[in-house]
């Protein structure tokens, strides 16, 4: 049986991902700098924080699987072999979708 304190932990990392990712968008949409030098340090920035977003992205579709895990009752077992993962790497990365050998 999940925790409600794990459903919490993982709907907070949801909500908190979320926001970044929105963060990020609306800072894209905000117009650049009519100077040249003031641009190509944006252009930088906005390489970084592409990065933060996709990564950002990346770990929103793995706590939506885990959340989706836990309502299938399946939360807590590595798809690709079956086994149970280990009660340290969900305590540590409860969104993680593979065991540790798996993922390796």
């Amino acid at each position: 049986m999940v925790s409600q304190q794990l459903i919490d932990t993982l709907t907070d990392k949801q909500q908190e991902l979320s926001t970044r990712i929105e963060a990020i968008t609306q800072d894209f949409q905000k117009g650049r700098s009519a100077d040249f030098a003031e641009q190509t340090t944006e252009c930088e920035n906005d390489q970084v924080l592409e990065g933060i977003r996709a990564e950002a992205k990346e770990e929103l579709k793995q706590v939506n699987r885990a959340l989706q895990r836990i309502k299938n009752e399946e939360f807590g077992l590595c798809p690709r072999c079956g086994e149970p993962i280990a009660e340290a790497r969900l305590k540590t990365l409860p969104y993680k979708d593979f065991c540790i050998n798996c993922a390796s």
